[in-house]
């Protein structure tokens, strides 16, 4: 049995190279059904390489509407291989984060997929409340788990910028899943930690609370964190759910958290979307 689904996704997406930075090592895909944020690493050129090499291996899934959890595992296999052919100065290997969310489908409702690996970031903003639905994979987020830090000594621990996890990485890529379900007028936010290593959550809420369209909101983050010290490349997408009809809005829950398993652009971008989940 399917259901006939019929929803507007409205999104915008800003990217800086930063205030200290001669070089742009985010890259960023949105389009359609499609919203990822890959930020690169290995020194000057690799992460730029990097980046874009995870992006280009994602974009085949722009192809349909509803994206599946095994066609984007499949589109990470592809990235982690592209990333790790990447030729690099000896003794220093190429990788990216990659952080994001495709529409899906789950029992005939529609839903977000939620995809990370790294410390880049993915945030719902919903009934006024911003929330992190992704886990930072990193060796500052291990020592708050274990209790040893803070989230506030996080913020600047020497070691915060390590991650444990990222496409390019001698092992496997090991991404972490979420379904969400989607509702009429949720928020979504993808960005790099050069967003969110200079404004606190709270900024962020706010300002996405402020800034009713998602290209205005996209730009106005990435001024905020530029004008705070921008030390770092800043990338930013910001997603709305609208359009999305009574009947589902009803009967798909909100459950927290979830199910675990190029230059600025400057005018909004709409996804008309229609189909059937089954």
């Amino acid at each position: 049995m399917s259901t006939d689904v019929s929803l507007g996704l409205l999104w915008g997406a800003a990217t800086h190279q930063g205030a200290r930075r001669t070089l742009n090592e985010d890259a960023y895909l949105a389009s359609g059904s499609v919203f990822f944020v890959a930020d690169g690493m290995g020194g000057h050129d690799a992460g730029e390489v990097a980046s874009a090499a995870a992006v280009e291996a994602l974009r085949p899934l722009l192809d349909s509407d509803v994206v599946g959890a095994d066609a984007v595992r499949c589109r990470l296999r592809t990235a982690h291989d592209a990333v790790r052919a990447i030729e690099t100065t000896p003794g220093r290997g190429a990788g990216t984060t990659l952080t994001g969310v495709v529409l899906t489908g789950q029992s005939g409702e529609p839903y977000w997929l939620v995809v990370n690996l790294g410390d880049s970031r993915t945030y719902r903003l919903a009934d006024g409340e911003l929330e992190q639905v992704s886990v930072d994979h990193s060796e500052v987020q291990e020592l708050v788990d274990a209790g040893r830090i803070t989230r506030a000594q996080a913020a600047t621990h020497p070691r915060r910028h390590v991650v444990t996890r990222a496409l390019g990485a001698p092992e496997d890529p090991d991404a972490d899943f979420w379904f969400l379900p989607v509702h009429a007028g949720d928020r979504l936010l993808v960005c790099s930690d050069g967003l969110t290593g200079e404004l606190t959550d709270e900024r962020i809420e706010q300002v996405l609370l402020a800034e009713a369209d998602p290209q205005v909101a996209a730009d106005r983050l990435t001024h905020e964190a530029l004008t705070a010290g921008g030390r770092d490349n800043i990338t930013v997408i910001v997603v709305d759910a609208t359009g999305l009809t009574g009947a589902l809005e009803s009967t798909a829950p909100r459950d927290g958290r979830g199910r675990h398993e190029d230059d600025e652009d400057t005018v909004p971008r709409r996804s008309p979307w229609k189909g059937a989940l089954s």
